[in-house]
């Protein structure tokens, strides 16, 4: 793991959610997260009802307080909700980039704006060697 400060380039970016995190604080700010990650990494469907469709699906399990979905699909990045015992996020591609340094580093920007206590890491998977 390395520290957020002087990272420039990365293979993963890790969201780490505060302890007393609770998955319904993102249902506000969701939408925009996830249009700002297909933005900012080039992966906007061409159909506006496929992201549309992802907005609900993640939204459905945001408001029932459970783990979202994310954006697991084929692509330069992904975004994931991993199943841990520390709720948090991370943003992967198959090499180290600064576009996963961007692309964090502008989420978090969101989520403090939103006021949702995180801290970020880079390069923190547990079970991918980076």
């Amino acid at each position: 793991m390395r520290n957020a400060m002087t990272v420039s380039k990365a293979q993963s970016g890790h969201i780490v959610f505060g302890p007393n995190f609770k998955w319904k604080a993102l249902a506000p700010i969701f939408d925009d997260i996830l249009k700002a990650f297909l933005k900012e990494t080039g992966q906007i469907p061409p159909e506006e009802d496929i992201i549309q469709m992802f907005i609900k699906i993640n939204l459905i399990d945001l408001a029932k307080n459970r783990k979202p979905e994310g954006w697991n699909r084929r692509g330069r990045v992904r975004m994931v909700f991993p199943i841990t015992d520390h709720p948090q996020m991370y943003f992967r591609s198959s090499g180290k980039s600064a576009e996963v340094v961007r692309v964090t580093e502008l989420l978090s920007a969101m989520l403090k704006k939103a006021k949702v206590t995180h801290k970020v890491k880079y390069d923190d998977l547990k079970h991918v060697p980076a």
